[in-house]
């Protein structure tokens, strides 16, 4: 586990399931559809029904679960799960709470949210350039192994000009 920025920590989900689940106080995003996504919607087929409203996110009390997979399209990374896992770690980090953000592995899709969150609401990464902002990531979070859907996803981000400097927390 890795604290990327005041009070927000990225790891993997045997760091979650050894520790973090045991602890009180901790907020936490898991980006993964299995096989949390799956618990807290309860849908037993491969995937929720498509007009399900919790299809793409499910937020249980301190846990934000998300239907995302490690997709190697940028396309099929879904901006709703994104931008909620975004919001969701602003929300409690204003809050003055602790946010874990994990994934499998906690090398593609949590640090990619955590990359996310502090290129919009911090001033942690370089923003004169994804490639800049990449490289200030790496010196954050080193474990940071981005699959091609994930580092798409971002670039798009990025160079589209979709990262607005909101408010930093």
């Amino acid at each position: 586990m890795i604290e990327v920025h005041p009070g927000l920590f990225v790891g993997p989900q045997a760091e979650y399931e050894a520790r973090v689940r045991h602890e009180s106080g901790w907020t936490v995003v898991q980006a993964m559809r299995e096989p949390y996504h799956r618990e807290a919607v309860g849908y037993t087929t491969p995937m929720p029904p498509e007009d399900h409203p919790e299809y793409w996110i499910a937020r249980r009390e301190n846990r934000l679960c998300l239907n995302l997979i490690d997709a190697p399209n940028p396309a099929d990374i879904p901006a709703a799960a994104m931008d909620a896992a975004v919001a969701f770690i602003r929300e409690h980090r204003m809050a003055g709470g602790h946010v874990f953000l994990h994934c499998q592995m906690g090398m593609s899709r949590s640090p990619g949210i955590a990359m996310l969150y502090l290129g919009t609401h911090t001033d942690r990464l370089s923003a004169s350039s994804f490639d800049a902002a990449l490289r200030s990531f790496y010196d954050v979070y080193p474990l940071f192994s981005p699959r091609p859907g994930i580092l798409g996803f971002l670039r798009e981000r990025w160079e589209s000009g979709l990262l607005r400097r909101a408010s930093r927390v």
